[in-house]
């Protein structure tokens, strides 16, 4: 199924692209991978209909046809839709810790912001709140990691999380990367926190003045509310 899969979206992607629009998509992401030229909306219309065509039984179908797509890209695109198959609504019985090994693969094999961040707010943070005893440790380990989009996760993957978040978990991370003078950490750390103040600011500003934040950090977090 996996090579059937991953013809048909290339297949999909080839008809709709608008060849006009991939120099200006591959200068704003500063990608050495090239682009077709398929904006999201578009994409967003293949997907579905990948997800109509290939229903997957099993958990394995999809994450061989995922990878599959993935590594064989030749355009962004594919790898975009690899992601995003992954998190369609059609795979939602699918998603337990036998996914993180792909969603590694795409946030260290991606090694870029718009894969990463898709990969850990959206895919790895859910199963931080459906299966905290796995993923929590994982992301312990993470945010001390070499790898720094690892790193990036462990502190962004709870975006989503609200009044859910694992502050203990969130304040671990973060001082993990407090003196990294890498712009991805600092920026991840500055969003995690503007993210957490909309559920407690108060928490974030005790954050904010019991720690060294860089700069970039600072001002993100305190955006939104007074300081």
């Amino acid at each position: 199924m996996s090579e059937r899969f991953r013809e048909a979206a290339l297949r999909l992607l080839r008809e709709r692209a608008v060849a006009a629009d991939a120099p200006g998509m591959r200068a704003y992401m500063k990608s050495e991978m090239a682009f077709l030229g398929v904006r999201k909306p578009a994409r967003v219309g293949i997907v579905d209909e990948l997800c109509a065509r290939f229903p997957f039984a099993t958990q394995e179908e999809l994450i061989g046809s995922a990878r599959a797509l993935w590594r064989e890209a030749s355009f962004r695109e594919e790898r975009y839709v690899a992601l995003s198959v992954t998190g369609h609504k059609a795979q939602r019985r699918f998603q337990d810790p036998g996914m993180l090994g792909l969603y590694e693969e795409f946030v260290v094999s991606g090694a870029w912001w718009d894969f990463v961040d898709e990969t850990a707010s959206r895919r790895i943070g859910p199963l931080l709140l459906s299966h905290p005893d796995v993923v929590r440790p994982l992301l312990l380990r993470w945010a001390t990691d070499d790898d720094r989009w690892r790193r990036r996760t462990a502190i962004i993957a709870q975006l989503r999380a609200k009044e859910r978040t694992d502050v203990a978990l969130l304040r671990r991370a973060i001082d993990a990367n407090l003196a990294d003078p890498d712009f991805f950490l600092r920026k991840a750390i500055g969003w995690a926190l503007r993210e957490h103040a909309k559920t407690d600011p108060g928490w974030v500003l005790d954050f904010a003045e019991h720690h060294a934040l860089s700069p970039l950090s600072r001002r993100e977090a305190l955006r939104n509310i007074g300081h």
